[in-house]
């Protein structure tokens, strides 16, 4: 699945990166000290690019072999987006008037799609520095080496010399001719054509002589010097004019040490002191060193990060990784490495005790190995904000994070979730990262509860990165874990006119209790059943429990007022032992009447007397059966009684599933009658309170009265007795506006 979107991602970056031409700007063009240089930087150079080099006999494609021939070099890094020309002034098919201007002319041909775009290309040059009587160049490809015509012969020579002049002796040839000298072989002289067929060239300008000859020649050697390898060609020209002889003496000799690389993460690169064997008794030499053609004086370089030592004859150039002027890429192979391109550049000065001097200019591409990529993660937990931390870092420049998958699931970037949230940091050592943050209560964290009321919180994090512009994709993995203490949950409550209201968010691990009203579970069903309003959805539990309805308990009734109490009970999921419990206790106010059948046997009356005829009665004039249970209050036209349901007259029914506790209130309407229990001028008022008999166990075994559950009142008005009286243990047969309220 995860490589499956990855390579999504990837398909979706390639058609964003695609183009069909050359961004304006991204051809440089530069004259360079001894070449002229055109670099193509992006990710649009296409397939297979190649140059032409064009002069007024044509074009001329050019190949390595071509390349390593006629003094070009041309270097393509596909990874890096990079394709660079170098041409030496002494090129082929490379306009040069007087050695000091120099005209170039090539193509650019890149395809796309199948077609191929040609571009035309053109610079004038002019060396900034004057030319050296003796020049070397040691090109990644060839060697060229150009000297002055005028150079004095020298004022000292050696046995190579000698047997050169011999063989010159010898042939009578008036042409140009040259002889390789190679260790162990007879010197054989060949035509320059022959030679040109070989590969070898030979160009004679205005003012200079030019060889040039590509790596691994037949005529070539390799020797060591210093223990470095060393290859080298010595080629001699000579003409033979009647008696004067004309020799040349071209030595191409180039260090081909390859660099070694340390896991201290620096290399180097070595090569002799004194490189060119014809060149005796050295008085003074000077090396410069910088990358990408650059030369830069030796403080400059140690700043930049390379340093240039020269120890028992041997030069070593040292270069960090973190040097300024590498190219540096990307690279995936299973998991994230990396490697380096330095284009060094070195110049060595050497005078002999001549005064000639003769200048050796090195240009070579060192590539370090693949290196594992150093990403890191710095994982922390803020229990106290309850939230997890991951800093993803050491992730190089070309690299792009493109989703995050938290316990298998997966989040493209930009995040937009608020508990979510993902913020990038850029370092100066070419690393940027990013910090991620997810709150233990998101979705993605998984939780496990343990014992003591222990909660754990795991997040598997799986960072999906991809390397630009290859959009190959590649995963960092970790795993956070934190332990919080967990309390069962808390409901908001509120109170209203109607009821009270309670609130409850979700949290993830809620699942872990469950909450009942009572002994009854807390469900849509009975909440449907007792008239409550509950909502239920991903974001919050809500419900609102009117006044009234089964579940209140009431206290402190009085005639302007009373409590009403409710409590719901959060109890563990699987052991339904009772955690904790939200009580909510509000006053109302009493506008009608009601009654209180308590469990602990005790009813609570408010009675309207207005309501049973239109010519009310007395409430200061009330009483029970009993005629001394007199009201606790009384106004205009209600009256309170409390009483014990065995005490004041109070009649016992039984019945087949309750027992129901009944009295009356008596009252007359004539300010000056007694009130009596029978009589024309009293009237009545019946009281009721009915229980289960599965709850009162306790009444019979030790007989004291003790319910599991409020009982079930009622009040009914003589004046409406023909309605009949409300059915035991039902307050929903009551015919008047009086209420039938369970109280405790």
């Amino acid at each position: 699945m995860a490589f499956r979107f990855c390579f999504s991602v990837a398909l979706f970056m390639s058609v964003r990166t695609k183009c069909d031409h050359i961004p304006e700007g991204s051809v440089l063009m530069e004259c360079r000290d001894r070449y002229f240089m055109i670099a193509v930087d992006g990710s649009c150079i296409g397939n297979e690019p190649h140059f032409e080099a064009v002069d007024g006999t044509g074009a001329y494609p050019i190949t390595r072999q071509y390349a390593a021939r006629c003094g070009y070099a041309v270097d393509v890094v596909a990874l890096l987006g990079h394709l660079e020309l170098r041409a030496s002034y002494f090129s082929c098919h490379t306009g040069n008037t007087d050695d000091k201007v120099f005209t170039f002319n090539f193509n650019l041909i890149l395809t796309y799609e199948g077609k191929e775009v040609h571009y035309a290309l053109n610079k004038t040059c002019s060396p900034s520095l004057p030319w050296s009587p003796r020049e070397v160049t040691c090109e990644v490809d060839y060697m060229e080496v150009s000297v002055r015509t005028d150079v004095v012969c020298p004022s000292t020579t050696n046995r190579d010399w000698d047997a050169a002049l011999q063989t010159v002796h010898a042939s009578a040839a008036s042409d140009w001719q040259v002889v390789f000298q190679t260790v162990g072989q007879k010197l054989m002289p060949m035509n320059l054509s022959e030679a040109h067929r070989r590969g070898y060239v030979f160009d004679l300008t205005e003012g200079r002589l030019v060889f040039r000859t590509p790596y691994r020649q037949p005529d070539s050697f390799i020797t060591v010097m210093n223990d470095v390898p060393v290859e080298m060609v010595h080629a001699t020209l000579f003409s033979r004019q009647r008696w004067v002889v004309l020799m040349v003496d071209m030595v191409a000799a180039c260090s081909m040490h390859e660099g070694s690389f340390d896991e201290r993460r620096y290399m180097v690169w070595k090569a002799p002191e004194f490189v060119h064997p014809l060149v005796l008794n050295l008085h003074s030499t000077k090396i410069n060193a910088g990358v990408n053609g650059e030369l830069v004086e030796e403080g400059v370089a140690e700043e930049r990060g390379y340093t240039v030592e020269t120890t028992d004859n041997t030069i070593q150039i040292i270069i960090l990784y973190t040097a300024e002027g590498w190219y540096r890429k990307s690279f995936v192979v299973g998991d994230l490495f990396e490697f380096y391109v330095f284009n060094l550049y070195l110049e060595q000065i050497a005078v002999d005790e001549d005064q000639v001097e003769t200048r050796l200019r090195y240009y070579r591409t060192l590539t370090s190995p693949l290196v594992l990529c150093s990403v890191f993660t710095i994982r922390r937990t803020d229990l106290e904000e309850r939230m997890f931390s991951v800093y993803l870092g050491g992730v190089p420049r070309d690299v792009e994070l493109v989703a995050v998958s938290f316990n298998g699931h997966t989040f493209t970037l930009p995040l937009t979730s608020t508990s979510i949230s993902m913020i990038p940091s850029i370092h100066p050592n070419t690393t940027h990262g990013y910090t991620l943050k997810v709150a233990f209560d998101d979705p993605v964290v998984l939780h496990e509860f343990h014992k003591d009321s222990v909660m754990m919180h795991k997040l598997d994090v799986y960072f999906i990165l991809a390397t630009v512009p290859e959009n190959e994709c590649f995963y960092h993995v970790t795993s956070l874990i934190a332990l919080t203490n967990v309390s069962p949950p808390v409901f908001d409550a509120f109170c209203s006119e109607s009821g009270i209201s309670f609130t409850l968010d979700h949290r993830p691990f809620n699942y872990l209790w469950a909450f009942s009203i009572g002994s009854d579970p807390l469900t849509s069903d009975l909440a449907a059943r007792h008239g409550y309003v509950m909502s239920n959805d991903s974001q919050s539990l809500q419900l609102h429990v009117p006044l009234f309805t089964p579940g209140y308990k009431y206290k402190n009734v009085t005639l302007k007022g009373f409590l009403g109490i409710f409590k719901i009970l959060v109890q563990d999921k699987e052991t339904l032992e009772i955690q904790t419990s939200t009580v909510k206790m509000c006053p109302f106010n009493t506008t009608t009447e009601l009654i209180v059948c308590s469990t602990d046997g005790r009813m609570v009356v408010v009675a309207d007397l207005s309501l049973g005829d239109p010519s009310p009665g007395i409430p200061t004039r009330t009483s029970l059966r009993n005629k001394r249970c007199r009201p606790k209050e009384a106004d205009d036209t209600r009256v309170l009684f409390s009483f014990p349901l065995h005490t004041c007259g109070s009649i016992i029914k039984l019945g087949k599933h309750s027992v129901t506790y009944e009295n009356k209130i008596f009252f007359s309407k004539n300010l000056h009658a007694a009130t009596s229990s029978s009589g024309s001028d009293a009237d009545s008022v019946t009281v009721q309170c009915s229980y289960p008999l599965r709850g009162l166990q306790r009444l019979f075994s030790l007989h004291r009265f003790e319910s599991d559950a409020d009982g079930v009142g009622c009040i009914v008005h003589s004046a409406r007795a023909n309605e009949g009286l409300c059915s035991t243990g039902s307050a929903a047969s009551m015919r008047s506006p009086s209420r039938a309220l369970a109280f405790g």
